[in-house]
């Protein structure tokens, strides 16, 4: 990778992947690299679940619906614990923002490595937390399905002119 914005410019959500396994040395490569992203007074309020089995992927299959799902050979459940994180004077808890923060780092490590990946946020938590047994406090933020991209085709990106996001004050 040559630069930031080539890393950025080549991720995106991937819903189509090859049938094909990812080693799990490169995956904790990935997690390696991703773990020094930041998070309010460096908390690190998370708790990352690879799961790759056959077994559990079919329960966390379970919990998210779709025909793409099913082919990613590894999906990372991303959850916050919020008794860890950092809490705001007014009561505004952080570890949601700090798992997205992790979430964000993970799919461009996992972009430099050649590998796609797909935020995805509705499933059933429920299900999940009574599946892997999950305490009270480990809330499930964010699945993050990751393999091979099945094309390297790129597909466009839609995004809103800066002029509708941007504003200097």
């Amino acid at each position: 990778m040559n630069s930031f914005e080539e890393l950025v410019l080549k991720r995106y959500s991937c819903r189509d992947y090859q049938a094909r396994s990812v080693d799990r040395a490169l995956v904790s490569q990935i997690i390696e690299t991703a773990h020094f992203a930041p998070s309010a007074t460096n908390a690190q309020p998370w708790r990352i679940y690879v799961i790759d089995s056959p077994e559990n992927l079919a329960k966390v299959r379970r919990a998210y619906h779709r025909e793409w799902f099913n082919a990613a050979p590894v999906v990372l459940m991303l959850c916050a614990l919020k008794n860890k994180a950092w809490t705001r004077a007014d009561g505004k808890n952080h570890a949601n923002i700090d798992v997205a923060i992790l979430a964000d780092h993970l799919t461009l490590a996992a972009a430099d490595k050649g590998l796609g990946t797909c935020w995805v946020c509705n499933f059933d938590a429920e299900l999940l937390t009574k599946y892997f047994g999950l305490d009270s406090d480990c809330e499930p933020v964010v699945l993050l399905p990751m393999g091979y991209a099945a094309t390297d085709e790129i597909p466009a990106k839609k995004r809103k002119s800066l002029s509708e996001i941007v504003e200097y004050l």
